[in-house]
């Protein structure tokens, strides 16, 4: 019985076999398509080459792609776990072909790997066809399949579109049948929808354009895209038509049974399968760089963890679990998906973190969901407005809701709710602004395919010549570009960094050969075309630059420094925050910049100042070490075999740059087990540590749920920041006139006597209160309202805080009675009443706090009954205020 991860390596195996190039999975975040939330299919990654917007060195490529459909158009998020075959995460495996072969080629292909390779019995197979694809049919007929197995679909189901224009085209399907012991009919049949009959492969034929009024021709390139479902397949070869039965999945559900103790197989079952496949989801998305969030894909990745978490919660996890099954999961997919090894750590701490903070929410949002119940009649829905309250209480998204009450027969009122959602909603949207990179204009492409990538010199140097390639403003072609306009030059080479991996791009100058008074001012270059072109955004101040004129070009060498040893001091900084805080620190994103860097790391907690001084010192000093840094190109697996971290939001190809800095004995990494940092990156960096100069960290925050993020200044901005810092302390240590220590410790005396002193006029002034005297209203004596012994009295010069230990004394000396203190501290009122216990069942300090609160112009006011404040603007109705309270002491 073949394994997932057999049937994976022989899909791959034979079409590689047959001249197809391996590609790996692109990551679950989508780099070239703006209106997808997550990767979603196989053909995403090759959207570009598809509508010949791109062209790479391959015409055949195959894949096993991850994918996860939980958000957006494409939402399996509901039906997780009560259906056998419904994923928030799949593996779809593809073979495509740009402009290559077509039909004729890929339907024995298709043929040739399902009965053969795969060994599955062609007589249990019938494809269907899109009923006017006669080609098709036929070719289906020559490669074997007899025309009873032939099945014409007039529906769109079997013809696929990119969009309302554009490429689409036929489809042809392969289905399986599992046999009469499952109900279900072929598909067009009424019965379709049945388990029997199950598509396991899905051949797009790319070959016709839409056009605006209906009307199509062919494409000049004619393509193939094919999806098949791994876990369908798996489970049709191992006996099965359940996808969580096959060996990968039950693998998972077996450890999340260990993990809870419980049956994999009985009452908890589906508990076990929700919690398998979000295991699934959320360790991936997490390792390709979602973090969770409360907006676009962060906010997705929390409603799966909350609910895979929720589920261990009924199957009796007292204790988080989800981050111990992890392990489970990278034995069982780590070698196909290394990225599951590397980030394992992180994924552990990130699940461990939301499962322990959800848990603290759990209970208290399930009893509110069953007191909601209550009352309510047999099979009605909960009111929308308790499922929202849920929401915005307890953090339970509504499909987390729907869960719980699928359990109980009962659903939400959607309506109800989606009005209470409706200002969030509209705020998530407006904050969403689509997804993956910023997809690149079609005119890059164009440049890039007409003249080739540029060669990026500026690893060795920052001056050089070049010719100008193309130019462009306002989104189009030109042809030359007169002072005073401004645009875009690409170069056929460059010493100029185009931004990327957290590096801003440089800037600087470009000179006309012919006459090197025409200048233009470079002010950014950024990478277009995919990476392929630099583009210098300049500003022409004198002379005309034409296309296919030759420029010497010169990086602004200062700011090209300034970045150089702020990103080198970010390598620095990022192993010193491993060594500090655990193996689960890994970059969320950077910057560095001329005059700063900022590093975003994941961990979970604000460092201590312990941390954050070990952290600076540790990396000034591998800075003293001055040791030389050293770069390497290598592929990637061999660069993390060498222990080299991977930057978070840079791409990387079969070759990788290898930076080296910093040499500790017994690290264990770069070969010699001798090197302190060892990344994957393009930037550019300093010759040696030393050069960084001198490294200060100005600040430590919260940039988003479990992730941290680090500021800092290097070379002259450190020594200033540093020299900053010198002066403020000497100017302090003058006025105290004591150095060093003493200082310290003078300033801990002041601050001391000062906290006394603090206290001793506090208690001053409650004294001076309690005596009615001078500036404190008297009127401190108490007298009879509605049966009841009150005390009023408006007090100047204490302060808000002073207002309960006052009322605490007048209740002591009433014995029995109520208390208003009305203070005028300066431009604000405090309130505040006491009640003694004896009286509280019958009046109540808040009552008479909001009275007076209200005749002072406020609003509010809170507490207990014996005992509450509030605040107003204006104390001039102080009189009016005691008169209001004293009506709700007569009622």
């Amino acid at each position: 019985m073949p394994s997932l991860n057999d049937i994976r390596s022989t899909f791959l195996g034979y079409f590689e076999k047959q001249g197809h190039q391996v590609v790996p999975s692109s990551p679950l975040v989508p780099r070239n398509d703006p209106t997808l939330m997550f990767t979603n299919s196989g053909m995403v990654q090759f959207k570009n080459l598809f509508t010949g917007v791109e062209t790479r060195d391959y015409k055949r490529a195959t894949t096993a792609q991850k994918c996860v459909r939980a958000g957006g158009k494409h939402n399996d998020l509901d039906n997780v776990g009560y259906t056998a075959r419904h994923h928030t995460f799949f593996e779809m495996m593809g073979n495509f072909s740009f402009g290559d072969y077509f039909k004729k080629e890929a339907i024995p292909f298709a043929w040739e790997l399902v009965t053969r390779e795969l060994d599955i019995p062609a007589e249990r197979l019938l494809v269907t066809i899109y009923h006017t694809d006669d080609e098709a049919a036929e070719i289906w007929k020559k490669t074997g399949v007899p025309d009873d197995r032939i099945i014409r679909i007039d529906t769109t189901d079997n013809f696929w579109m990119m969009g309302p224009t554009g490429p689409c085209g036929p489809c042809t399907e392969i289905f399986f049948d599992h046999g009469d012991k499952y109900w279900g009919g072929p598909p067009g049949s009424p019965e379709e929808d049945g388990d029997r009959f199950v598509e396991i492969w899905n051949l797009v034929f790319m070959q016709n354009e839409q056009f605006e009024d209906g009307s199509m021709r062919a494409l000049d390139m004619q393509s193939i895209d094919t999806g098949m479902g791994i876990e369908r397949v798996a489970a049709l070869l191992q006996g099965t038509n359940d996808n969580y039965s096959t060996d990968l999945i039950r693998a998972l559900i077996e450890a999340s049974a260990d993990a809870t103790s419980s049956d994999p197989d009985g009452p908890g079952k589906t508990h076990h399968r929700v919690i398998a496949d979000h295991l699934r989801s959320t360790s991936f998305l997490i390792a390709d760089g979602v973090m969770p969030s409360n907006d676009g894909r962060g906010y997705v990745l929390r409603r799966i963890m909350r609910r895979a978490m929720r589920h261990a919660h009924m199957l009796g996890a007292k204790d988080p679990v989800m981050h111990r099954l992890v392990p489970a999961l990278v034995r069982q997919m780590g070698q196909a998906y290394p990225e599951l090894v590397r980030a394992q750590p992180l994924i552990e701490e990130t699940l461990k973190l939301e499962e322990t903070r959800f848990k603290q929410t759990l209970d208290r949002g399930l009893k509110l969901l069953d007191d909601e119940l209550v009352g309510l009649g047999e099979g009605a829905k909960l009111p929308g407005q308790a499922a929202f309250k849920l929401y915005d209480t307890y953090g339970f998204p509504l499909d987390l809701t729907q869960d719980a009450l699928r359990e109980r027969g009962r659903e939400v009122d959607t309506g109800g709710f989606d009005e209470a959602m409706a200002e969030q909603k509209a705020k998530a949207r407006a904050a969403w602004s689509g997804s993956g990179e910023a997809a690149d204009l079609a005119i890059w492409f164009e440049i890039a395919d007409a003249n080739g990538a540029t060669d990026f010199l500026g690893y060795d140097t920052e001056t050089a010549e070049g010719q100008m390639l193309a130019l462009v403003k306002d989104g189009a072609e030109v042809e030359a570009l007169e002072a005073g306009e401004s645009g875009w030059v690409v170069m056929n080479q460059t010493p100029f960094y185009g931004e990327s991996g957290g590096q801003v791009g440089d800037s600087g100058w470009m000179r006309r050969l012919e006459d090197e008074h025409d200048l233009a001012e470079v002010t950014d270059t950024q990478k277009m075309g995919g990476g392929k072109v630099f583009a210098h955004q300049v500003t022409i101040k004198q002379g005309r630059f034409a296309k296919g004129e030759a420029v010497a070009l010169e990086v602004d060498h200062a700011r090209r420094g300034k970045i150089r040893a702020n990103h080198s001091a970010t390598h620095l900084l990022h192993e010193a925050l491993r060594r500090a805080l655990g193996d689960h620190v890994a970059q969320r994103g950077s910057l560095n910049a001329p005059e700063r860097l900022r590093f975003d790391f994941s961990h979970a907690k604000a460092l201590t100042p312990e941390e954050i001084s070990r952290v600076e010192r540790e990396v000034n000093a591998f800075i003293r070490q001055n040791s030389a840094v050293n770069t390497r190109i290598m592929t990637p697996d061999d660069a993390r075999a060498l222990g080299a971290q991977a930057l978070f939001g840079e791409k990387y190809g079969d070759e990788v740059r290898v930076v080296s800095m910093g040499t500790e004995a017994g690290s264990g990494k770069g070969g010699d087990g001798q090197t302190y940092s060892i990344e994957l990156c393009g930037g550019t960096h300093v010759a040696q540590t030393g050069d960084i100069g001198t490294f200060a960290l100005t600040s430590e925050t919260a940039s988003a749920a479990g992730v941290r993020r680090i500021e800092a200044l290097t070379g002259e901005a450190a020594m200033a920041e540093l020299r900053g810092r010198d002066k403020a302390l000497g100017e302090i240590e003058g006025l105290l006139k004591a150095h060093g220590a003493e200082a310290v410790s003078r300033v801990g005396a002041l601050l001391d006597e000062r906290r006394k002193l603090e206290n001793e006029v506090a208690q001053l002034r409650r004294d001076l209160a309690m005596a009615g005297g001078a500036g404190q209203g008297g009127g401190a004596e108490a007298r009879e309202v509605g049966g009841v012994s009150f005390v009023a009295q408006v007090l100047s010069g204490v302060s808000g805080k002073d207002l309960p230990p006052l009322i605490d004394e007048h209740k002591a000396r009433l014995g029995s009675g109520a208390v208003l203190l009305i203070a005028d501290t300066g431009g604000k009122v405090a309130v505040a009443a006491g009640v003694t216990e004896d009286l509280t069942g019958s009046h109540s300090a808040v009552d008479l706090v909001k009275a007076a609160v209200e005749a002072l112009g406020g609003k509010g006011g809170g507490g207990r009954p014996d005992m509450a404040q509030g605040g107003a603007k204006d104390a001039s109705e102080a009189d009016a205020a005691i008169k209001a309270a004293e009506a709700v002491l007569v009622g």
